[in-house]
């Protein structure tokens, strides 16, 4: 177990060694001028020198890098064009609220879809299990942000029973910021119900053909004992690398959605700065993304023994 756990350390330093030169040269890469944006078009040629020589921007690309990398691993984000505030802190407030959002709809989208697509296939080729295939199949057709149109418009427009703009920290007021997280969150659950449906049930599908579960309906073992006993734990591996695939893109992707709910989190400050060219926040904001994605894949992976004894025995 601890050689398992080691391996992954090991492979997770150079993956984020790599995400953060690939972040680094597509700031680089972006059209525009950081130090143009920041002085104006009226700036003279000494004043533009000096604010190059200031950010670093007058050194080869390779020290660039190195400066930056040194001060990353410090903490050192940068501050925001814009604002001036600390890319890091702003960063952190912002994924905050997407950690909120993200949370509460994947653990509702995992308790309502792992068991569903379970029964699917356990009833495989009935009405149940047709009715269940086909839901998932369009609710993985129909973009978010559509869905959250719809929810504004019937739940908030017409009918008036949520509010259809701002947004309430459940931290600040509890009960205040689960009303307004009831939308966005439906929108989220709705979506990835219908993947996780969908591969809860093809692996357990797989895990009911294999030899033990057909000798523990030998022994006289009920269908459910079989069910929860027998199956439920080894079909969960493959769902369970799914929801950290899910857990990390939805940690940094869910721009749409907190675009069109007006929720302040890390996604739309990723559209925020990409609008306002502001690149020491986007380029903050990318690696911190890419960052979160590489770690909560890393714990995924070293929680897999829990659920396949395999992983533990190699």
């Amino acid at each position: 177990m601890l050689r398992f756990v080691f391996s992954r350390l090991l492979t997770a330093a150079p993956t984020l060694l790599l995400v953060s030169i690939a972040v680094f040269t597509l700031i680089r890469l972006v059209p525009g001028d950081p130090v143009g944006l920041m002085l104006g078009d009226n700036a003279d040629e000494a004043a533009y020198a000096a604010m190059s020589q200031r950010l670093g921007l007058d050194q080869p690309i390779v020290v660039q890098f190195l400066t930056w990398l040194k001060a990353v691993l410090q903490g050192d984000l940068g501050n925001s064009i814009t604002t001036g505030q600390p890319v890091l802190s702003l960063v952190l407030h912002r994924f905050a609220v997407s950690a909120q959002l993200v949370l509460i709809a994947v653990a509702i989208a995992t308790v309502i879809a792992v068991p569903l697509g379970m029964l699917a296939a356990w009833r495989q080729n009935s009405a149940f299990d047709l009715a269940v295939i086909t839901g998932a199949t369009a609710l993985m057709s129909i973009p978010t942000f559509w869905l959250g149109l719809m929810l504004l418009l019937f739940l908030g427009l017409n009918l008036g029973w949520l509010p259809v703009l701002g947004y309430v920290s459940i931290a600040d007021d509890f009960w205040s910021g689960l009303v307004y997280l009831v939308m966005p969150v439906a929108s989220l659950v709705l979506h990835e119900a219908g993947i996780l449906v969908r591969m809860a049930r093809a692996s357990t599908l797989d895990v009911l053909r294999l030899d033990y579960v057909t000798h523990a309906r030998a022994k006289g073992l009920s269908e459910g004992t079989v069910l929860i006993r027998h199956v439920a734990r080894n079909a969960f591996g493959p769902t369970w690398t799914l929801l950290g695939l899910i857990l990390g893109n939805l940690l940094g992707g869910v721009a749409v959605v907190e675009t069109v709910f007006t929720i302040p989190g890390l996604g739309r400050l990723i559209v925020e700065s990409i609008y306002g060219r502001d690149y020491p926040v986007l380029q903050g904001c990318l690696l911190f993304v890419a960052t979160t994605y590489v770690i909560v894949n890393l714990i995924v992976d070293l929680c897999y023994p829990i659920f396949d004894p395999r992983v533990k025995a190699q």
